[in-house]
């Protein structure tokens, strides 16, 4: 079944009103490296990028408290 296009400005609305988007660049071939990782996971390339900043900025708050 097709979107119609009110479904997809109420769509537009909502990540714009929930989500802030950040532009990604990657070197030519990571990209496609990088998302069959996260397929391998059962992650969304999306959910991927975001859990490592998740762990990552965790791991680092870990490591320069006393």
């Amino acid at each position: 079944m097709a979107i119609s296009d009110s479904q997809k400005r109420a769509v537009a609305k909502y990540n714009a009103a929930n989500y802030d988007r950040v532009e990604l660049r990657l070197e030519k071939g990571r990209k496609e490296v990088t998302k069959s990782h996260a397929e391998a996971q059962g992650e969304s390339l999306n959910a991927f990028i975001n859990r490592a900043i998740s762990e990552t900025m965790e791991r680092d708050n870990a490591a320069t408290k006393p």
